[in-house]
């Protein structure tokens, strides 16, 4: 070997880090994993250093992160607000409010979407209805619309839970049957679906031959509409108490596996033209609000319920049978990066170790926040991002170097 060809191969080598803008629900690929890799994968004993913490109010809303930039929802006093924070200091940049019920039937209420960032655009969805396009860089509201009101559907239960889906030149929101297609520059309704109630997922597009369809959960069923003109696809039905079909499809080539909490469980649907045929079903794994990720060819979620508790668990995907469950971290969240599950345990636990369908053996854990945790955790440019429902924020900085 030459050795002016050393410092090449130490060069690549090196394996770099790579950082990660998270600018929507579920992260840049929708399906809760990050590309990022290079952080710090073994804490100190109380926990990673804190880059800083802020309030934004009640809810449940996690966080879009991009150009610097996190944004998320809360509620104070019956009037939601959209925080924009610097990324890395936490200060305030800019906030956009407008009135809202907190909502506080059986659990804390507030916001439970996640704003969307597309380019120098934020798009919104509050609970009963109103959805905003702001500029990015300063609040500035572009257009608004009561979608409740403009489709003429019917509010479910919990509110409107699903966040924006921005695709071509239309934003999608989880509203009415199937669905709601608004054209993203101007707010005006391009297609609507029947007035019964959806669910609580947000639109998953999935390319399909040469079109797009996009999947999500309706009061009753899990179906499957045109992008573009919002005809619908195909549907299984999928009843859960309460109507509580929230956590989105994870896809895989042409399977999808659809999972909803209170003891349904979960199924592998083989997409095809036409009705889906059913892989496999069974209870191993019932994510009630937050979504599993997958792995390897397995799937790692919370199966359970806020009120019966959950645990952590990893399903084969192929199969549907069940590999490990971990109890103790109640009806927590989780998101992957780097091949490891970073977990937030209902009581403010985070966990970090690899994904592997052998066991979860935790590299680090700490007690972070406090108070009720729902919120999926977010790994983005070398921070991690936790709320508690009463709205404290805390920034955990796992840069390596700084």
């Amino acid at each position: 070997m030459h050795m002016r060809s050393a410092p090449l191969l130490l060069l690549l080598a090196a394996s770099p880090a790579f950082a990660d803008d998270w600018p929507q629900w579920r992260g840049p690929q929708r399906n809760g994993i990050s590309a990022e890799t290079g952080w710090l994968e073994a804490w100190p004993e109380g926990g990673p250093p804190v880059a800083w913490r802020a309030e934004v109010g009640t809810g449940f809303s996690s966080f879009a992160v991009a150009g610097g930039r996190v944004l998320t929802l809360g509620n104070v006093d019956h009037v939601d607000t959209l925080f924009c924070l610097d990324a890395a200091k936490g200060t305030l940049l800019w906030k956009h409010s407008y009135p809202s019920d907190l909502g506080d039937r059986f659990f804390e209420g507030g916001p439970t979407s996640t704003p969307t960032v597309e380019g120098d655009r934020v798009y919104v969805l509050g609970r009963w209805g109103d959805a905003f396009c702001l500029e990015a860089a300063t609040g500035k509201v572009r257009w608004s619309a009561n979608v409740h009101k403009e489709a003429g559907v019917r509010t479910p239960g919990w509110g409107y839970a699903g966040s924006p889906l921005v695709h071509g030149d239309l934003v999608i929101f989880n509203v009415g049957e199937a669905g709601l297609a608004l054209e993203k520059a101007t707010g005006k309704v391009r297609w609507k679906s029947a007035d019964k109630d959806s669910g609580y997922s947000t639109p998953l597009p999935v390319k399909r031959g040469d079109a797009w369809i996009a999947l999500l959960g309706s009061g009753a069923s899990y179906l499957a509409v045109d992008l573009a003109t919002g005809r619908e696809a195909w549907r299984v039905k999928w009843v859960t108490q309460y109507g509580c079909n929230a956590a989105d499809p994870v896809v895989d080539g042409d399977r999808a596996f659809i999972s909803t909490g209170y003891g349904r469980g979960g199924a592998l649907l083989k997409m095809k033209d036409g009705d889906p045929d059913v892989a496999w079903q069974n209870k191993a794994l019932g994510t009630q609000m937050n979504s599993a990720v997958l792995v390897g060819g397995h799937l790692y979620g919370l199966d359970g319920d806020t009120g019966r508790g959950a645990d952590l668990k990893c399903v084969e995907f192929a199969t549907g049978g069940e590999k490990w469950s971990v109890a103790g971290l109640g009806a927590g969240s989780l998101m992957a990066a780097d091949g490891k599950l970073i977990v937030l345990s209902e009581k403010g636990e985070l966990l970090l170790g690899p994904a592997s369908p052998e066991r979860f053996r935790p590299s680090a854990r700490a007690q972070v926040i406090q108070g009720k945790c729902w919120t999926v955790p977010v790994l983005a440019n070398g921070r991690i991002l936790v709320r508690s429902a009463e709205g404290e924020v805390v920034c955990l900085d796992v840069r390596k170097t700084k």
